[in-house]
């Protein structure tokens, strides 16, 4: 998979949702809460790439 970048844009429960910021997706995306870095949060940006999140600044 080749690497993207993501705004978080909820919350719900154990999960978090996902907005790819290139605009090639339209659909939000659903992951597990867990997989995030910590202090990842509603408006953070983060960067996927090799199976895992950071977040950029």
């Amino acid at each position: 998979m080749e690497p993207k970048d993501y705004e978080l844009i909820r919350i719900e429960g154990e999960y978090a949702f996902l907005r790819d910021l290139s605009g090639t997706c339209t659909e939000d995306i659903f992951i597990a809460l867990a997989l995030l870095p910590q202090g990842a949060d509603v408006g953070s940006r983060l960067h996927y790439e090799m199976f895992e999140y950071t977040l950029i600044s």
